[in-house]
């Protein structure tokens, strides 16, 4: 099969096209034929500095949509031709730049029947960060004021849309040139950060989702009510940190990693099938261009995802 390798950390030139052997699922995995693998800044980070990752050679890459091509022993979830999205086996290594990718049949669920593999394997890393931050960990109920940090962004536009989707009141902080988009995916206060100090415009916040880390964070627990939560996801390693930083002004902080979990894939399934939900999609490239899909990702000036196309 074809997969995008490299064979030594640097810049998008150093991801290659290059014929590998298709692996095979073990016991409780299944093997999916990628349709369409997602683009995330962990994707660049990993390119660069290797991580847990080690040293290359490495195939870098989580978030996948396609169909089940073979079954592992054990599986019950699943049959050979049902189409699924999910990010496997994160944060260790998934190799999902490629034709085809061995997940655990848990770290997939069955891809909302609207929605195609494109716009499917845009959300699977950056909705369950949105969800298991704002659902599971802060848990955003109706009314309470949600401030989402680059909310145009690929994890921020659809945490705005999950706030909204609970019956909160979000604020968002991203360029004026992007406030039309915001307020198109439900941000009820846009906050141009370039413009304002967002302290001073976002009060009274119960929920701050911050992804964008360093002095965002001590800046962003000043925005907070009594009790209220800051949660980032650029800091699980300092959380503790965090917390005590928050503590010391009467409000709540931590940090936390996204993890694979079907039941989180289903829960935002259902919003997309519901209209509630709709990933954005920035760009595509061929896999045989991921080198120029990090390029663009890069930036940091998309809104929404960059997605491969695998033929």
């Amino acid at each position: 099969m074809l997969a995008i390798r490299q064979d030594s950390l640097g810049g998008p030139e150093v991801l290659r096209l290059a014929e590998v052997d298709r692996p095979s699922p073990g016991p409780t995995e299944v093997l999916v034929r990628v349709r369409a693998a997602g683009v995330n800044p962990v994707d660049w980070k990993v390119r660069t500095r290797g991580g847990s990752f080690g040293n290359p050679p490495f195939t870098v890459g989580w978030d996948v949509s396609g169909e089940v091509a073979e079954i592992g022993a054990g599986v019950t979830r699943f049959a050979v031709g049902d189409e699924v999205f999910g990010m496997p086996r994160f944060p260790q290594a998934a190799s999902a730049y490629a034709q085809y990718v061995t997940s655990p049949s848990r770290h997939l669920a069955r891809k909302p029947a609207g929605l195609d593999h494109v716009h499917a394997a845009a959300l699977p890393l950056a909705a369950l960060t949105a969800w298991q931050a704002l659902v599971d960990t802060a848990q955003v109920s109706a009314g309470q004021r949600v401030l989402v940090h680059a909310a145009a962004g690929g994890v921020g536009h659809l945490a705005v849309q999950i706030a909204k989707a609970r019956g909160a009141y979000v604020l968002g902080t991203a360029r004026a040139s992007k406030h039309e988009l915001l307020r198109e995916l439900g941000v009820d206060e846009p906050i141009d950060y370039t413009s304002y100090d967002f302290v001073q415009v976002a009060t009274d916040v119960d929920v701050v989702l911050d992804t964008v880390g360093g002095e965002y964070e001590d800046r962003s627990l000043h925005t907070l009510r009594p009790d209220g939560i800051l949660v980032g996801i650029l800091n699980a390693g300092t959380a503790a940190e965090t917390a005590r930083k928050a503590q010391a002004l009467g409000v709540r902080g931590t940090g936390m990693l996204v993890e694979p979990d079907h039941t989180g894939l289903e829960e935002v399934a259902a919003l997309i099938e519901a209209g509630e939900l709709r990933p954005l999609v920035a760009a595509t490239f061929p896999l045989a261009e991921a080198g120029r899909a990090h390029e663009l990702g890069e930036t940091g000036q998309t809104s929404g995802k960059i997605v491969l196309t695998v033929d």
